[in-house]
């Protein structure tokens, strides 16, 4: 009841925001005559609508719309459905190019149309009674979008907005707003020196500085030790491979569009991998497997590359070139429950581990193409189901959306400002196992098709990175700081002591640096908060007399008086203990 009731309010929400759409394209229309209209639907949080204008839109523009919306809001329109012909519609819209084609591609003799005022939209709706309950809303931004994200149509100008039931949510969504753009991981990779994309390299492809490459060894370094512990092996496969690899598979016929090539290399085709399933399966081929062995666990922190269109990369979030923290389990069909069991519970550590307390699950089922039978897709999605409650995990059916290879779950886990992030899939695979013909010799002796399972328990690391950083705003928990103590010397007289200190530190495993430049030590302490370092240990001659320390968190809380020895222990626990904030004493 408490779903149901939470969906109806998010369906009259997004009512809402739709209607807000239409009333931002009359409001256009007013100012701007000529112009044609493309779509205007709601999306999360708000609305967008795209058109082609007769000149570029500028920021003083929003103001300026925002104003006749108020008008159009205030005067309390009617929202009218009516049905046309196509042909009376295609009148009506004569010279709106891009309704036309809409209109075109609508199967039924008569289209649905909404007004309200002057008005007039090609919609199924549905719409709020008049424009009067358009409540709080705001106008965000202005953005380039492709007509049907084709970059060879043309580009159009986008409106995005968003709205609320009451003003109070308005302005909480604002906050949280600035708070995300804040937390924005480019302008964070940028200031804390975590890694960069050159433009005269490549987009979408991502260079690690050492501070990032730390965070990023730590978690890889975490990552095979857990998945060792859980009986996986750790393999390495090439970057290429021939074409027609990935034609045998389906990619070619699937993913054409996400393919970097082909490249020719001594007459024969290769591409650059988009995926490391095919290579794991061809180790699996290298002889003859008995049921004996399975099931088989292998995991790759494994590269690969897709072609992503330039306009939806996204500093670490939507890249072309990324590792997957990739694992493909090889199995009979009744284990097959068992391991995804297995893989929820591990991916579910992972998460809570690196301090996601919110997470939603879905399991994705059957679209509309696709490889195997329907008996296959849905023994396979009652398996993903029953693994799913016998972990009471809670979890929404998303209908169509799994992947042409069979059904998937899919685990989005969200940061601190509440924006979710893609994290785990657990996809099952009944169709690579029948084109490569992988099998098992079962009890019996004959040949048996096995069970195959991709999955991911963060993503990719790059995606990965970017939500740890956006979660924790840079300031990483201690055991993944770049830099985990600076130590900072009052006055140069201090540096012996501080680097003897800073070497006790280093043998015991800590990541440390002494801040020896010419300043001031607030100087340092302020340099220090800036780049987020956990630990500040500052000495001066009180603490180099009584051989002591003055411990300082990056939050400003400071601790005097305490033996290196005792440092050393608190800090040593809290990393191996993968604690999420800090704790300056015993």
């Amino acid at each position: 009841m408490v779903l149901e009731k939470e969906q109806e309010q998010y369906d009259r929400l997004q009512t809402m925001r739709h209607s807000a759409a239409h009333v931002m394209a009359e409001a256009v229309q007013a100012l701007f005559p000529g112009a044609k209209f493309a779509i205007g639907p709601a999306i999360a949080d708000g609305f967008y609508y795209d058109f082609e204008l007769p000149r570029p839109l500028v920021p003083d523009d929003l103001p300026l719309i925002t104003d006749k919306m108020r008008e159009i809001i205030a005067r309390d329109l009617t929202f009218t459905r009516w049905e046309a012909a196509r042909e009376e519609a295609k009148e009506l819209f004569a010279d709106q190019p891009y309704k036309l084609e809409l209109i075109d591609e609508i199967p039924d003799e008569k289209v649905s149309l909404y007004q309200q005022g002057k008005f007039t939209d090609l919609c199924r709706g549905p719409h709020v009674t008049s424009s009067g309950e358009i409540k709080a809303f705001k106008l965000l931004s202005i953005a380039g979008a492709y007509w049907r994200g084709d970059e060879h149509r043309p580009m159009l100008q986008r409106i995005y907005g968003v709205a609320f039931e009451t003003q109070q949510s308005l302005e909480e969504y604002l906050q949280r707003l600035e708070e995300a753009a804040r937390r924005d991981h480019r302008k964070l990779g940028k200031e804390l020196d975590l890694f960069s994309i050159h433009e005269e390299a490549g987009a979408g492809l991502v260079c690690w500085h050492p501070k990032g490459a730390v965070v990023r060894r730590v978690i890889e370094d975490f990552w095979k030790q857990e998945h060792i512990k859980r009986g996986y092996d750790i393999i390495y496969t090439p970057h290429i491979a021939k074409a027609d690899l990935w034609k045998t598979s389906g990619h070619w016929e699937f993913y054409r569009d996400y393919l970097y090539g082909p490249m020719e290399v001594e007459g024969e085709e290769y591409l650059l991998k988009p995926m490391n399933c095919l290579y794991h399966i061809l180790i699996y081929k290298t002889k003859l497997r008995s049921y004996r062995e399975l099931p088989l666990r292998w995991a790759e922190l494994g590269t690969v590359y897709r072609y992503e269109r330039s306009g939806v990369l996204h500093g670490l979030s939507r890249v072309r070139g990324f590792t997957q923290d990739d694992a493909h389990i090889f199995c009979r069909f009744a284990q097959l429950e068992d391991e995804v069991a297995d893989v929820l519970e591990l991916a579910l550590f992972m998460i809570d581990t690196f301090g996601f307390a919110d997470y939603q699950v879905k399991l994705s089922t059957r679209p509309e193409k696709y490889a195997g039978t329907e008996k296959m897709w849905q023994e396979a999605t009652d398996t993903l189901s029953r693994a799913l409650e016998r972990k009471n995990c809670a979890f929404e059916i998303d209908p169509g959306e799994g992947v042409f290879y069979g059904p998937k779950i899919d685990i989005k886990f969200k940061d601190a400002v509440g924006r979710a992030w893609q994290g785990p899939t657990i996809q099952v695979d009944f169709n690579l196992p029948q084109r490569f013909d992988v099998t098992y010799i079962a009890e019996d002796g004959k040949e048996q098709s096995v069970a195959m399972i991709h999955r991911t328990v963060l993503g990719s690391m790059e995606r990965f990175l970017a939500s740890l950083i956006e979660h924790y705003g840079g300031a990483f928990p201690v055991w993944l700081a770049p830099v985990q103590v600076i130590v900072i010397p009052v006055a140069d007289r201090h540096l012996k002591y501080a680097d003897k200190l800073a070497r006790k530190l280093k043998e015991a495993g800590i990541r440390v640096e002494v801040a020896d430049q010419s300043a001031t030590m607030n100087h340092k302490i302020r340099q220090a908060q800036l780049e987020k370092v956990p630990y500040m240990l500052i000495i001066g001659d009180r603490e180099e007399a009584a051989r002591t320390i003055s411990v300082r968190g990056r939050g400003g809380e400071q601790q005097n008086n305490i033996s290196c020895s005792d440092f050393k222990k608190v800090i040593s626990r809290v990393i191996a203990d993968r604690e999420t904030g800090l704790r300056l004493a015993t």
